[in-house]
C-alpha cells in the first residue's frame, strides 16, 4: 500500500504556522497587533501545549496558524496538526535546529498515515513544507518505512498470512539489492530448523525461513532477527476470544525488523546487515505440536513444549542461533513475546534485555534523545532453573507464571552465545488508542532508537 509523503518542498502558498511556548506567550502577544489580541482572546489561547488557533485577515482568510507547545520540542509537539487543520500547506516559521527540525517533520509525516486498504474513503491531510535543517533523506526513510510497518502489522491474517508476509519481505531485500534466501516448509527441517517447523507445520500455509543479507566488507556486521507468527490461536493450548482477536499483530516483530532494515538501507548506513524472519502461523490441526512434544532445536539441544502458546521464543531460538553462527559485532531481535512485558510496563514501552551493560545505557540514552520509549528489564540468572525440566533440556514454559518477561528472555539467551552484544525487545507491536502521530492499530516500536544506536556506533 503506498502512502504519498505530506511534506513537499514547495512553500509558495503556504500559510505560515509559528509555535509558542508558555513562557513565551506574553512577550509575544504585546507584539501583536490589537485585532489578534482580541481574537486570541475571544478563542482562550494562552499557547498551553497542544492548543491551535487560526488567525484570520480582515476578509477572514486564515493568515496565519499559532501553536502551543512544550519548552522542548518533541517528534509529537505538532503532530495532532494534522487532522485539525483544514488541507493545504503550512510551513514552519520558528528557527529550528536541525535536530528539531528533523522531529517534527517526521512527527507530521507519521501524523497523516491512515490504514485505508479496506476503505473506500481517505482522509485528506494538510501537508508541511520542508522544514528549513531537516535531514529529508531521514524523514522520508524513517516515515516510510514505519508506514509500511503499520500496514503489514494491519493487514488481517487472511492476507497477510505466512507465504504473504515472506513474500513481502523477500520482494523488498530483491528491490534492495540484498541476497535473499527463503526456506520454506519440509525444507526447514532438511536444513535443521525443527522449531520452525514445528511451531508452523499445522497450518495449511507452511512456515518460512527469510534470510536477506547485504554483504559490505570491512563494515560492523548487524544482525536483525524478527518474531513473525503470522496468526497466533495458541495451538492446543488456545487462547480464548478476548486474547485471541489481536493475534493478526503477533508478526510485529518482523514487522518492526523490516522497517528498521529498510530504514538502515535507504539512509546508506555503512554496515554489513542481515534479516532473519521465522515466519509461521500457529494453527489448531491433527498434526500440531502438543503440551509435553519435545523436539530439538537447530543447536542441538532439546524442548519440552509446556505450552503450546509460549511459541515465539521456540521459532526465535533456531534464527537466533542461526545468527550467532555468524558472529555478528550486535544481534537485535524484536518480538510480540510477553503479556508479563506488558503487566510490567504497559503497552506502549518494549522492554529490552541485554547482558551489555554500556550497549543498554545507550540505548537507554538514545531511546530519551528520539522520543521513543524502552525500558530495560534484567536477565535474572537465578530465574535460570525455572526453565528446567527433568524430561529435556530446557522447558518452554516454567511452572511459575512470575517473572514471565525475564524467563522468555533467559530461554533466548541459550541460543546467543557467541554475541556479547546481543538485545531481546519485547514489544506490543500495537497502539491501543489514538494519539497524535500514534493512531490506533500496528505500531513499529522503538525502531527510531535501534536506529540511532546503530548509526552511532555501528554505520
Amino acid at each position: 500500500m503506498k502512502h504519498s509523503f505530506p511534506i513537499t518542498s514547495n512553500s509558495a502558498k503556504a500559510t505560515n504556522l509559528e509555535l509558542i511556548t508558555q513562557k513565551q506567550f506574553n512577550a509575544w502577544l504585546k507584539k501583536q497587533s490589537p485585532q489578534t489580541r482580541s481574537w486570541l482572546d475571544a478563542n482562550q489561547f494562552k499557547a498551553a501545549p497542544g492548543e491551535v488557533c487560526m488567525l484570520p485577515d480582515a476578509q477572514g482568510k486564515v493568515t496565519k496558524v499559532v501553536c502551543g507547545v512544550d519548552d522542548t520540542l518533541s517528534i509529537w509537539s505538532i503532530a495532532h496538526l494534522p487532522s485539525r487543520l483544514p488541507p493545504g500547506i503550512y510551513k514552519l516559521i520558528n528557527k529550528l535546529g536541525k535536530d528539531e527540525a528533523t522531529q517534527l517533520a517526521l512527527g507530521w509525516s507519521l501524523a497523516c498515515y491512515q490504514f485505508s486498504k479496506y476503505r473506500k474513503n481517505g482522509k485528506t491531510y494538510p501537508m508541511l513544507a520542508q522544514p528549513q535543517n531537516a535531514d529529508m533523506a531521514y524523514v522520508k526513510a524513517m516515515a516510510e518505512s514505519i508506514c509500511w510497518a503499520r500496514d503489514l502489522i494491519n493487514t488481517p491474517a487472511n492476507d497477510m498470512h505466512p507465504e504473504a508476509l515472506a513474500k513481502e519481505a523477500a520482494d523488498w531485500g530483491k528491490k534492495a539489492g540484498g541476497n535473499v534466501t527463503v526456506i520454506k516448509g519440509e525444507a526447514l527441517l532438511k536444513q535443521n530448523y525443527p522449531m520452525i517447523y514445528t511451531v508452523g507445520k499445522a497450518s495449511s500455509i507452511p512456515p518460512h525461513l527469510v534470510d536477506i543479507r547485504f554483504p559490505k566488507k570491512g563494515a560492523k556486521k548487524v544482525t536483525l532477527v524478527g518474531k513473525g507468527v503470522c496468526f497466533d490461536s495458541g495451538g492446543l493450548d488456545i487462547k480464548p476470544t478476548a486474547g485471541m482477536k489481536m493475534m493478526k499483530k503477533d508478526m510485529g516483530g518482523a514487522a518492526s525488523v523490516l522497517a528498521l532494515a529498510k530504514t538502515i538501507i535507504d539512509t546508506k548506513l555503512n554496515m554489513e546487515l542481515r534479516i532473519l524472519l521465522p515466519i509461521v502461523e500457529n494453527a489448531v490441526a491433527g498434526n500440531a505440536m502438543r503440551p509435553l512434544d519435545i523436539v530439538p532445536t537447530r543447536k542441538g539441544i532439546t524442548v519440552e513444549i509446556g505450552n503450546t502458546d509460549a511459541e515465539g521464543r521456540l521459532i526465535l531460538c533456531d534464527a537466533l542461533y542461526e545468527a550467532d553462527e555468524g558472529k555478528p559485532d550486535i544481534i537485535i531481535d524484536c518480538a510480540t513475546l510477553t503479556g508479563a512485558a506488558r503487566v510490567a510496563l504497559g503497552a506502549d514501552m518494549p522492554a529490552f534485555f541485554t547482558p551489555d551493560d554500556k550497549l543498554a545505557s545507550a540505548l537507554q540514552k538514545y531511546s530519551q534523545q528520539q522520543s521513543d520509549p524502552i525500558w530495560r528489564l534484567p536477565l535474572h540468572k537465578a530465574y535460570r532453573g525455572m526453565l528446567d525440566t527433568p524430561n529435556a533440556d530446557l522447558s518452554n514454559d516454567p511452572d511459575s507464571s512470575y517473572g514471565g518477561a525475564i524467563t522468555a528472555a533467559l530461554y533466548l539467551q541459550e541460543f546467543v552465545t557467541n554475541t556479547p552484544s546481543w538485545v531481546h525487545v519485547d514489544m506490543m507491536a500495537w497502539n491501543l488508542n489514538t494519539r497524535p502521530g500514534r493512531p490506533q492499530g500496528g505500531e513499529a516500536m522503538a525502531i527510531r532508537a535501534i536506529y540511532a544506536l546503530l548509526k552511532e556506533n555501528y554505520g
